[in-house]
């Protein structure tokens, strides 16, 4: 898992980010809650619902419009660089569906430190080998503060809360709370960064809520509808 997860993942999505427009990468890998909730489906780690699978699809539709209005989209350009995000789109996807197993035996934070051990073997040897062979650069304190943020929070804790709501509530929902990350980075942005919000943003960000919604849902149909029919 975490060779995948922490590994290649990482690999396969920065490679094809210098491929790709941000716009793009984000997109795509938005795409994977929705391979989680097909994975997980398919190897019996979640029960495919349909109120699952349309908040999914629902919550994917209004990331692309929160991304379109704030990014150059331009899928095709590069077919390297889809292919390579959309590759680390299912391993994460993997990784994800394999955690929801493993949760059943293993504590949340003994499966986070092993995987990210795991993770930091397989990159560790890139990472050294790129070191000696690019030119040396200055790395001010924001960025060592950059890499100890996503290592320490966004990668450690995150993935503790992240496996223990798996283990909770199953991967396919917890995935789909993943769709809420564009439209907060939207919200994060006007606040500290003064970036614009446009309408489109707006409607995107409710777009993905509605979805999200619908995931935590028995029925795509309201209760009242749902009776009448049953009784029907």
């Amino acid at each position: 898992m975490g060779a995948l997860g922490f590994g290649a993942y990482q690999v396969l999505w920065t490679v094809g980010l210098t491929q790709i427009t941000a716009g793009d990468s984000a997109l795509l890998i938005a795409a994977s809650p929705v391979f989680v909730a097909l994975l997980a489906g398919a190897v019996g780690m979640d029960v495919l619902s349909g109120p699952k699978v349309a908040g999914a699809m629902i919550s994917f539709a209004g990331v692309a419009v929160v991304v379109a209005a704030s990014h150059e989209l331009s899928l095709g350009a590069s077919l390297v660089g889809d292919a390579l995000t959309l590759g680390a789109a299912a391993l994460w996807a993997v990784y994800t569906t394999a955690g929801a197993r493993i949760m059943r035996v293993v504590d949340p934070l003994q499966a986070t430190v092993w995987t990210v051990v795991a993770g930091a073997v397989v990159l560790a040897p890139l990472g050294l080998w790129e070191f000696a062979a690019a030119p040396p650069v200055d790395v001010g304190p924001a960025a060592v503060l950059g890499v100890v943020y996503s290592g320490v929070l966004a990668a450690g804790i995150a993935n503790v809360f992240v496996f223990n709501a798996i283990r909770l509530v199953g991967p396919t929902r917890v995935t789909s709370s993943q769709f809420l990350v564009p439209a907060g980075a939207v919200i994060l942005g006007a606040i500290f960064l003064a970036e614009p919000v446009t309408w489109a943003q707006v409607v995107g960000g409710g777009v993905i809520v509605l979805g999200v919604w619908l995931t935590r849902r028995p029925s795509v149909l309201p209760r009242s509808v749902g009776a009448r029919l049953s009784s029907g």
